[in-house]
């Protein structure tokens, strides 16, 4: 049982796809980047992949508490520095 757990979340940890709203802006910028949104996914997604890992994704849920990866933090952060407003 144990080892189907920890197969689960092996699996799991780099499947975060941020759900974008693409209909506004981010009051960040003057005009809206959805238009550049498929391209700052495929960045990010890279950005994050590179900057994590298996052992690094548990250890930042482990000391957050958030039940959120380092991945998804990577990712969120990038899209939303990119001006894109990440809803999730």
């Amino acid at each position: 049982m144990r080892y189907l757990i920890i197969f689960l979340f092996i699996a799991q940890c780099n499947t975060y796809k941020p759900l974008v709203d693409t209909a506004g802006r981010s009051g960040t910028f003057n005009e809206a980047k959805a238009q550049e949104i498929t391209n700052d996914m495929q960045h990010c997604k890279q950005l994050a992949d590179e900057n994590s890992g298996v052992l690094s994704n548990f250890g930042y849920m482990w000391k957050n508490n958030t039940g959120e990866t380092k991945f998804e933090s990577i990712y969120k952060k990038c899209m939303n520095n990119r001006g894109h407003s990440v809803v999730n």
